[in-house]
C-alpha cells in the first residue's frame, strides 16, 4: 500500500524532534512539502537537514513559540509565503507537565492550555478557510492516552489533552461536509527525545534497559518506535484514509485501558 502525498503541503508543530520529526520525515518521503515549527532555530536547522535527506518535496522551517497567538500568526504567514497552501495540519507541540493538583498554579495551567489547546485552535482556525475552499483537508491532533483515562497526579497535561480530544470531535463534525477530516492520535510509550532526556537525568543504566523497564506493563511487550507512530499519521493524512474522521486512535501497544 503506497501512501502518496505528492502535491500536498503539511504543517507540523513540534517538528524538530521526536514524534514530530518522524512524522515530517515520513510525510516528506511520501512526497509532501513539509513545514516544521518549533522554538529552537538551531535544532530546526538540524531537523531540516534530516528531513531533506529523503524528501521528495520542499522543506521549510519556522522558529516559533506556538503557545503565543502572535507567533502562530507569524509562522502561518511564513508557511503561506513559502508554499501558498496548507493541506495537512499536525498539531504535535506539547510537553508532559504534571503535578499534584493543589500545587499547580494558574500560570502553569494557562501555559499548558496555551501550548496544547489554544495553539491547535488557532492554527486550525487559520487553515480552515482554504481547506473549505479546496474541499480537502486533514487535521491530526497528537494527544496522549491519558486524555481518555486520566490518572491522579497527571494534571494539567491530561486535562488539556482531553480538551484536545473534544476539539477533534467538534472539528470533525463541522469539517465533514467540506471533506476536512479531523482525527486524534493518542500516544502511549514511544521511544522519542523526551525519554532520552529522562534517561539522562535518572540512575546510570543502559538506555535499552531503561526502555525495557518502561515496557514491563505494555501488553505488546515493548516501547513503540517513532516511525511506527509516523506511519499511522501519514496514513490518516492521505486519500487512503478518506472515510476516517472524528475518531481517536491509540498508538500504544494496548497500554491504555480505554479503546
Amino acid at each position: 500500500m503506497d501512501v502518496n502525498l505528492a502535491k500536498r503541503t503539511a504543517l507540523i508543530t513540534g517538528g524538530s524532534k521526536g514524534l514530530g520529526l518522524a512524522v515530517a520525515v515520513r510525510m516528506a518521503e511520501s512526497g509532501a512539502d513539509v513545514a516544521l515549527l518549533a522554538r529552537r532555530a538551531n535544532v530546526l536547522e538540524e531537523a531540516r537537514t534530516i528531513v531533506a535527506r529523503t524528501a521528495r518535496g520542499r522543506v521549510h522551517v519556522v522558529p516559533s513559540d506556538v503557545s503565543r497567538a502572535e507567533e502562530v500568526a507569524r509562522a502561518y504567514a511564513s508557511v503561506m509565503d513559502a508554499f501558498g497552501r496548507v493541506d495537512i495540519l499536525v498539531n504535535n507541540a506539547g510537553t508532559s507537565q504534571t503535578g499534584a493538583f493543589p500545587t499547580i498554579s494558574d500560570e502553569v495551567w494557562q501555559a499548558d492550555l496555551d501550548l496544547k489547546l489554544f495553539a491547535a485552535i488557532r492554527l486550525a482556525r487559520l487553515v480552515w478557510p482554504q481547506m473549505v475552499e479546496r474541499r480537502w483537508g486533514r487535521i491530526i491532533n497528537v494527544l496522549n492516552i491519558g486524555a481518555k483515562a486520566p490518572k491522579a497526579g497527571t494534571a494539567p497535561t491530561t486535562i488539556s489533552r482531553a480538551a484536545g480530544m473534544a476539539l477533534t470531535k467538534v472539528l470533525a463534525g463541522e469539517g465533514a461536509p467540506h471533506n476536512i477530516l479531523v482525527n486524534s492520535l493518542h500516544v502511549g510509550l514511544i521511544d522519542s527525545d523526551q525519554w532520552v532526556r529522562r534517561h539522562a537525568k535518572g540512575p546510570a543504566q543502559p538506555y535499552e534497559a531503561f526502555l525495557a523497564q518502561m515496557a514491563k506493563d505494555i501488553p505488546l511487550g515493548r516501547v513503540g518506535a517513532a516511525e511506527e507512530f509516523a506511519n499511522v499519521a501519514c496514513f490518516l493524512a492521505s486519500d487512503l484514509a478518506g472515510y476516517v474522521t472524528g475518531t481517536s486512535i491509540n498508538v500504544d501497544g494496548d497500554l491504555s485501558p480505554v479503546m
